[in-house]
């Protein structure tokens, strides 16, 4: 028997006269902007969490060296035998203290904030050198009469020198390209002022310095594992777990670091590449040199 339209075994597939053909089952947009604004409230509160953390860290070493430096020059008052070495042990303790709570940063800055900010400029220099037409060399070259190292973009392969002076754009014909202020500069100049003295000319202990700079004090990388051949004119550097992502970019802070320490030390241009290691996050870093 046909079933009539009464028939309550009959289902209806008629579209209703509201249906539009589209699920209107998604989530509320005010419910999202709710749930955006809870996550922006929580990553203000773990920063915040994150900087008191540090700040608590850095005091609690203060106290330590305090209480350290106040045994010492006790022990100095009770121990006339030793008294010039715990004197001076406490003295150290003391102003060692003092200089970490006083000292202790008001402000620390995650590590993927740096990230973009540089990510940002590497595409404004990459887009400028494809808009010029530049070779993918990056020479690093070193300062005469005292100025820093420079960053240079050649046009052409048999390129000269640009004098220390000219830039960002350099429009003399052997000369052609950019001349740059390296993102590693500012940072070795900052690590040379940790120096008890400056770097030594042999590459091997050079790079040694400057690996131990990019891991233990700017923190920039979990590791870094330099290999030098002096005699060849080149030192590779093993990097792992980069804080600024991706090492082949344009001047990247790790690279560029090496570069500058390397072009200053030997006083030669470095010319700089960059490779992906085995993985996502292992990169190899290479500085060659004119070694003649």
């Amino acid at each position: 028997m046909t079933p009539t339209i009464d028939d309550p075994d009959r289902t209806d597939t008629r579209p209703s006269p509201n249906d539009d053909g589209v699920s209107h089952s998604g989530p509320d947009p005010t419910e999202l902007a709710a749930r955006a604004d809870l996550l922006a409230a929580e990553n203000s509160r773990l920063r915040d969490e994150y900087a008191r953390a540090m700040r608590t860290t850095y005091r609690r070493t203060a106290q330590w060296l305090a209480v350290v430096g106040a045994v010492a020059a006790l022990g100095g008052v009770l121990l006339p035998d030793g008294r010039e070495v715990l004197f001076s042990l406490g003295a150290i303790g003391l102003f060692g203290a003092i200089l970490t709570y006083y000292l202790t940063p008001g402000q620390f800055v995650a590590a993927d904030v740096g990230e973009r900010v540089y990510a940002a400029a590497a595409a404004n220099a990459t887009a400028l050198v494809d808009e010029l037409a530049l070779r993918d060399d990056r020479l690093y070259l070193p300062g005469r009469d005292s100025s820093p190292v420079r960053l240079f973009v050649p046009q052409r392969a048999d390129y000269d020198r640009p004098d220390d002076r000219s830039g960002p754009v350099v429009t003399h014909a052997a000369e052609r390209g950019l001349l740059l202020e390296p993102t590693g500069g500012r940072l070795f100049a900052s690590f040379e002022r940790t120096l008890a003295e400056p770097l030594p000319t042999d590459p091997t202990a050079a790079t040694a310095q400057l690996a131990d700079g990019v891991v233990e004090q700017f923190e920039l990388a979990t590791s870094a594992e330099p290999s030098v051949d002096a005699d060849d004119g080149r030192v590779t550097v093993a990097v792992e777990s980069s804080a600024f992502g991706a090492v082949d970019r344009f001047d990247h802070p790790i690279a560029s670091f090496f570069a500058v320490g390397l072009a200053d030390t030997l006083d030669r241009p470095i010319e700089l590449t960059v490779e992906p290691g085995d993985d996502r996050s292992h990169w190899l870093v290479t500085c060659r040199w004119d070694a003649t």
